[in-house]
């Protein structure tokens, strides 16, 4: 049995940030109900992020939303909302990714739902809060990263702002609406109170930084700087970034220099006998000319029966080859109600040394109505 088997949980959010926090929910075991538009549905069934498209949507969409049911209602018009509240009523947890007061128009908000499901969970996540200087502000991840200061982290010293490859922040705001979740379920469960959470972006994408926003404010308010090289870290000290060697690339974590020295065999490092950060670019630089004499594998075959904190740099061809992903299992295939097949990861949580995974892919826009219809409403 998983952990949230018997919890029901009605959906409204669409794109990444919600629909994450309920695809680990669902993983979990709860049921998620996917409220949709009739006609459109999720904004991400066809908004491409690449030229992939699986079965007729987006590949995003079959990605973030296996394991649902769909429920396409017009919950704009007064007697199809109507008949949403009887769904509502019976929920465990209603979450929506709106932006603020978009739901109070509708006519769900927090206390409307409150008043026909007294110990609701009510979530949502917004891109800036509820301050009505930045409420009305788009919630879309590059903007947030570029917002956030996100972009001054990766990426050398002179490439200017660089941002993350993937929806970083929205897959962060996905991940603490679904820990408010829990802890509300859990309170739920031995209190029978609900609760309101409220997530945004933007605070995710500050909490991302702790570290660096920590240093910053205790270190004279002097800005992160990037090496000019094979930066990986700006607050780190070198060796710490990633290498080219002769065939491939090396990443160097935190490690003494004059054992790296010695081990490597680099004389031009032996003028360096401690590791100062300010001299980080020289060792860098240094580092950088002497790895690209060797292929990758000579190197590890010399740092880690040493103990150096080091790894090859794979792409995904060379990563899904790799016994360490062999063994993991970390994929899993899933079907579609009209038997469209396709091959994505699974959840990454053990519980009781049991994966959590199941071969239900995403739904059809509106595959469920009639199902959902005859269990909640029309009883």
């Amino acid at each position: 049995m998983k952990p949230l088997e018997d919890y029901l949980i009605v959906d409204f959010s669409q794109f990444l940030s919600g629909p994450s926090a309920s695809l680990r929910l669902a993983d979990l075991g709860a049921r998620v109900i996917k409220i949709e538009k009739p006609g459109t549905g999720d904004i991400c069934r066809t908004l491409y992020t690449s030229d992939l498209i699986m079965n007729g949507e987006s590949s995003v969409f079959h990605t973030i939303n296996r394991n649902k049911e769909s429920f396409a209602i017009d919950f704009k018009q007064p007697e199809e909302l109507h008949k949403l509240k009887k769904l509502l009523a019976k929920a465990d947890v209603i979450m929506h990714n709106f932006r603020p007061g978009v739901m109070e128009r509708i006519g769900l908000s927090y206390e409307e739902v409150k008043s026909i499901n007294p110990n609701v969970i009510y979530a949502s996540i917004s891109g800036f809060g509820e301050h009505p200087d930045l409420k009305d502000l788009p919630g879309q991840d590059l903007l947030l990263q570029s917002l956030t200061a996100l972009t001054w982290l990766s990426g050398n010293q002179e490439d200017g702002p660089v941002p993350m490859g993937l929806s970083i922040v929205d897959m962060l705001a996905g991940a603490h609406l679904a820990q408010g979740i829990l802890a509300a379920l859990y309170r739920k469960a031995t209190h029978n109170i609900g609760a309101q959470i409220k997530v945004s972006m933007l605070e995710s994408a500050f909490d991302f930084q702790f570290e660096t926003i920590t240093t910053f404010f205790n270190d004279g308010g002097e800005l992160p700087v990037r090496t000019k090289t094979n930066n990986a870290h700006a607050y780190l000290g070198a060796p710490y970034g990633i290498y080219k060697t002769q065939n491939g690339y090396l990443a160097l974590a935190m490690g003494s220099i004059p054992v790296l020295a010695s081990l490597l065999k680099c004389d031009a490092l032996l003028a360096f006998p401690e590791n100062k950060f300010g001299l980080r670019d020289e060792i860098k630089n240094i580092l950088a000319d002497h790895l690209q004499s060797q292929e990758t594998q000579f190197w590890l075959d010399i740092l880690e029966p040493a103990d150096i904190w080091c790894a090859g740099v794979l792409n995904y061809q060379q990563l899904f080859e790799e016994n360490g992903f062999k063994v993991l299992n970390f994929t899993q295939q899933v079907e579609m109600l009209d038997g469209y097949n396709y091959k994505t990861t699974r959840c990454p949580i053990k519980i009781d040394g049991e994966y959590l995974t199941s071969g239900k892919g995403s739904p059809k826009l509106g595959q469920d109505n009639e199902k959902i219809i005859k269990e909640f409403i029309d009883c």
